[in-house]
């Protein structure tokens, strides 16, 4: 992974980073693990294809979790107990609801949010109702007919929880 060039600032509570593999996404989710606790929301945002599932892997993996990370895209929400004592990854998929946090409320988002990790992919619009405090993780990448790797992302700390945090760890 790279760190942003110097043209391109991140704003203040950001960081930009390039990855260019897949294997490069997982390390950073299991970078990004060990910066999140019980109650913190991740929101993910990018194309098809760019790369959020497999962030969410490497996540699974920081955080030690149980089963396979894969997308929940069809049960739209998956669980994944800790193995050992740190908090379960709720892994939801909001892609195919329409709706904004009502919709959601059936997941029990809110519910589950104290005591887990809760990544939710295509939430924008969704759940940010849910806590000021979140990760927003926005993830570009080349579209159209392309065999090209390199995602542009960008990690923003919003609220409280996230002022002081010192994200340019993730672009180590």
């Amino acid at each position: 992974m790279e760190a942003p060039a110097p043209h391109s600032p991140a704003e203040p509570g950001s960081v930009q980073i390039v990855v260019t593999s897949p294997e490069q996404m997982r390390e950073l989710g299991r970078r990004l693990a060990k910066l999140l606790r019980a109650g913190d929301l991740v929101m993910l945002s990018g194309e098809l294809g760019a790369g959020k599932t497999t962030l969410t892997r490497g996540l699974g993996e920081g955080l030690g979790v149980r089963g396979a990370v894969t997308s929940p895209t069809f049960v739209i929400a998956r669980v994944h107990p800790s193995l050992g004592d740190g908090p379960p990854l709720v892994h939801v998929d909001a892609y195919r609801l329409s709706g904004g946090l009502d919709e959601m409320e059936d997941l029990d988002l809110d519910v589950s949010l104290p005591e887990s990790v809760v990544v939710v992919e295509w939430g924008e619009g969704k759940v940010e109702e849910l806590t000021e405090d979140r990760l927003q993780v926005v993830i570009h990448r080349a579209v159209g007919d392309t065999t090209d790797e390199v995602r542009q992302m960008t990690v923003t700390g919003l609220g409280e929880r996230w002022a002081s945090a010192d994200l340019s760890v993730l672009a180590a």
